[in-house]
């Protein structure tokens, strides 16, 4: 299993990368097929919280569901320490609902469980694009580019999805630990958003794309 350590606005020592190795090697225990884990630091300047300026994002590229925490804190390690733990019980939570499906399986039952293919859908993948481009042409390719003169900047990536019901979409927003999640409503083919609400609620937000002429 392939771990890649990358910094935005951050540098990332020799040191620093050992201890994220030492720290995602239980990963393998969790998710066996896993093929490489990404890692982005991110220094962050805040002006109003001056304790939170480290944040670390973990994406895990396998087989299944894309599977990702994050996590913030004024020491880079222990925003390390945060994110791993929440990988590890997303990791854990995963690795219990395939169990599920296999045993379901085993009775004559369904299942539910999607192969999707994360080369494409994992948020980690990079690639420098053209300067011309004003939008992602490629699956895992990010533009950034800034709003008129204003310092606001549009980061845009082109992600490709296979349908999947409400549920599986729930499940999927939580293993990347995401307030919402959109899909492709495997039943209506209507693009579709989950978000969390409060709670145990949850809402469903569907687009009508019939053009009225």
């Amino acid at each position: 299993m392939e771990i890649i350590v990358q910094g935005r606005n951050a540098e990332i020592s020799d040191r620093f990368k050992e201890y994220v190795s030492d720290k995602l090697s239980k990963v393998e225990q969790f998710a066996p097929r896993a093929q490489r884990v990404e890692v982005e630091v991110t220094h962050e300047a805040h002006l109003a919280q001056t304790d939170v300026t480290e944040k670390i994002e973990i994406t895990v590229i396998d087989k299944g569901p894309v599977i990702r925490a994050e996590a913030s804190a004024s020491d880079r390690g222990a925003a390390l320490d945060l994110a791993t733990t929440k990988l590890i019980e997303r990791l854990r939570r995963a690795r219990d609902r395939k169990k599920d499906h296999r045993k379901k399986d085993g009775n004559g039952h369904a299942s539910t469980e999607l192969n999707i293919d994360l080369d494409e859908l994992n948020a980690g993948v990079k690639a420098t694009p053209k300067v011309e481009d004003t939008v992602p042409r490629e699956p895992g390719v990010a533009i950034e580019q800034q709003l008129g003169d204003s310092p606001v900047i549009v980061r845009q990536k082109l992600h490709e999805a296979e349908p999947m019901s409400v549920d599986q979409a729930l499940y999927e927003m939580e293993l990347v630990g995401h307030p919402f999640y959109l899909f492709i409503d495997e039943e209506t083919k209507q693009p579709c958003v989950v978000y969390h609400r409060h709670g145990w609620t949850y809402g469903v937000i569907r687009l009508d794309t019939t053009v009225v002429g």
